[in-house]
């Protein structure tokens, strides 16, 4: 369905939020992203965890699908955070992952559209999220929408056995 260049026909284009009945395209994109960011061993997520933290009782983060020709082509997971000093929320993006081969066709950009768009309809003071420092297509990407490194935070991350063990650690509260 691809033009004879190899380019897509954008004219069938939509970014849709994500239903339930989508859990598993949204895991299989997650470990696609897991892949190109040679991550995949760090996947322990699965379709209950998805189902039950993406659409059950308390939703913690919304999901977004880019697709062409009603075929899914990219995703976006985002939750909304706030900012203290701001005083105002804002929205983090965890994940945007186009497929290869329908990269620099403006899906990627048409993800972000619509989660800054929400945001400013929301009265988001930010749109934040992390790149890998080895990533510099997305880096180039980023830079080109006006977005700026904030190389002077570190992120720091307590998980696996570390958050499990963090009560029982002296001076813990236990």
């Amino acid at each position: 369905m691809g033009m004879e260049d190899g380019s897509k026909d954008v004219s069938d284009f939509r970014i849709r939020e994500a239903m339930e009945e989508d859990v598993p395209l949204i895991l299989q994109f997650i470990k696609k992203l897991a892949h190109y960011e040679r991550l995949s061993d760090e996947v322990s997520a699965t379709e209950e965890l998805l189902r039950k933290n993406l659409f059950g009782e308390r939703r913690v983060a919304e999901v977004i699908l880019a697709e062409c020709q009603q075929a899914a082509v990219g995703f976006a997971i985002y939750f909304y955070n706030f900012s203290s000093f701001l005083g105002r929320p804002g929205i983090y993006i965890e994940d945007i992952y186009v497929d290869e081969s329908c990269r620099k066709q403006g899906f990627g950009r048409a993800l972000f559209d619509y989660i800054v768009r929400l945001a400013k309809g929301q009265g988001c003071g930010r749109v934040e999220w992390l790149v890998l420092d080895w990533n510099t297509p997305a880096i180039r990407f980023y830079e080109t929408m006006g977005a700026i490194p904030m190389g002077d935070w570190t992120i720091y991350r307590l998980t696996g056995e570390a958050l499990r063990k963090f009560g029982e650690l002296p001076g813990g509260n236990g």
